[in-house]
């Protein structure tokens, strides 16, 4: 069966219809093949980027399935944009013996030219890709240093009002009176000593105060809000607190007078539990800022503090942070400390939804994270030894495979020996010569790939014998090798309502 595959990204003016490549394509099939049959393969809105597309999935299926001789598209674009991408493809198409036309660059894969000039066209196909990207990325640097509005959600406590800034349309903050209100309440609130932010989500809370999205307020939410500059009267002292978290700043000092809100462009990269801001840009906006400086700069060094705090907590000590699951809501457990008499303190996980937004019943009991560590360490001491043991049986198996083809090679190298000294001898004839020279090449071949498995061997073994940590040293593993070892081995934990868990292996 013959495939036509079609994509188009964006509905344009200028830009060719599905339909349009499909009967390109048609045309491009020889009059021979038109008994083979013929499936169609689209995608409306997907871009070129990525394979992630339904049609194209659904085809590539298809073809592993044995179903498909050829694929036809219209350019070769249409198949990918990326050159790693389309080398993946390629290789899946000549795996399946699948030959690959693209009806209008007038080539396809069944000739050793068109298969060069498509590799041709793939690199300049991901160059102009690239380009096209780096031209969007300075696009938005440019108009981000003038502080236009860049899209996403209003912020709250602020409209969006139509403007011009530098003769170029954007949109720019208007307060709201009613949400402004409330977030002076959030930052003189969070300033204080004693407060948190979860006492400030429950007190908005109770206050049927509600955010954007409608639904309640969170940590996360609320944090997202006070680390947000558009909301502070920038001086040079916010000046000086992002200049010292490595951020650019557009706009000149002096500029920072106390008048107005600022914003934030790009995003930060993360390191342990720092964050690294040098990607980050800081720009002056148009609209007045509505919290003084003293009292915002006293917000984000409480954020800092308990976000060094949380991470020391939840990331440090505990290997297993980051992966248990709760089964009622489907949130990502996190860990809390609770002193003990000694003075001490004692780990465990907990739903947010039911500590944070009370709409998880969570579990009935306690999950301990000492307890919870030391059952996952004798599981995954279990399934240490099972990957060992699987892999010293592979290697008895592999083992006698490589005696058997080694032994092969050796008989291959006798009869080239044979079929060198009878050539060499000279008393034959044309035809017996050529026979004899046929059985040379095919000894050859068979050897090339004698040798290419063994290599095969050896790499894949020198590659799994430092794969694991010895079942024996698994227990006596410091924090960041039992870290690293358990998110190669499971997925994620899941923890029921009555207390129990199930671990979901990767391998």
């Amino acid at each position: 069966m013959i495939a036509i595959y079609a994509r188009q990204s964006v509905e344009r003016e200028n830009s060719v219809s599905i339909e349009t490549q499909i009967d390109y394509c048609k045309a491009a099939i020889k009059p021979d093949e038109k008994q083979a049959g013929i499936k169609i393969y689209k995608d409306h809105g997907a871009s070129g980027g990525n394979t992630n597309r339904t049609g194209f999935k659904e085809m590539i299926k298809d073809i592993k399935n044995g179903c498909i001789s050829k694929v036809i598209t219209y350019k070769l674009d249409r198949i990918s944009r990326s050159l790693n991408d389309f080398t993946v493809i390629l290789q899946v198409f000549k795996e399946h013996g699948v030959e690959f036309v693209s009806s209008q660059e007038a080539f396809d894969t069944s000739s050793v030219y068109g298969d060069l000039i498509l590799k041709m066209l793939i690199v300049f196909a991901e160059f102009e890709r690239t380009s096209i990207i780096n031209r969007v990325k300075d696009a938005y640097s440019k108009r981000s240093d003038i502080g236009l509005y860049m899209g996403g959600r209003r912020q709250y406590g602020f409209n969006l009002k139509d403007d011009f800034i530098n003769g170029i349309q954007t949109k720019i903050l208007v307060p709201d009176k009613n949400e402004l209100s409330q977030i002076i309440y959030i930052f003189n609130y969070y300033s204080a000593q004693n407060t948190s932010l979860r006492s400030l989500a429950e007190n908005l809370n109770l206050n049927t105060i509600t955010p954007l999205n409608g639904t309640v307020w969170s940590s996360s939410k609320l944090s997202a809000i006070i680390k947000n500059p558009v909301y502070v009267k920038a001086d040079i002292n916010v000046y000086r607190y992002y200049e010292s978290m490595g951020v650019k700043i557009v706009n000149s000092p002096s500029l920072f007078n106390g008048t107005y809100g600022a914003r934030l462009y790009g995003r930060t990269t993360h390191n342990s539990s720092l964050s690294d801001w040098s990607d980050m840009k800081l720009v002056l906006c148009r609209h007045k800022g509505v919290i003084n400086s003293e009292t915002w700069l006293k917000c984000q060094l409480k954020l800092d503090k308990n976000r060094r705090f949380g991470s020391s907590v939840s990331n440090k000590s505990s290997y297993i942070s980051g992966s248990i699951i709760c089964s009622l809501c489907g949130s990502l457990m996190t860990t809390v400390k609770s002193p003990k008499s000694d003075g001490s303190f004692r780990r465990y996980f907990i739903c947010p939804q039911k500590s944070h937004k009370k709409t998880c019943e969570g579990c009935i009991c306690t999950i301990y994270a000492d307890d919870l560590e030391n059952f996952i360490d004798k599981c995954i001491y279990e399934k240490l030894l099972q990957i060992k043991s699987e892999y010293e049986k592979n290697s008895a198996l592999n083992k006698t495979y490589i005696n058997r083809i080694k032994s092969r090679l050796k008989d291959i190298q006798l009869q080239q020996d044979k079929l060198a000294d009878i050539i060499l001898n000279g008393s034959i004839n044309n035809d017996l010569l050529s026979s004899l020279n046929r059985k040379a090449n095919a000894l050859s071949l068979e050897k090339n790939n004698i040798l290419n498995t063994l290599d095969n061997f050896k790499t894949k073994k020198n590659a799994e014998s430092g794969s694991f940590l010895p079942c024996q040293k698994w227990f006596e593993a410091g924090l960041s090798q039992k870290k690293a070892i358990f998110q190669l081995l499971v997925k994620k934990v899941i923890i029921f309502k009555d207390g129990s868990c199930e671990i979901i292996w990767n391998i």
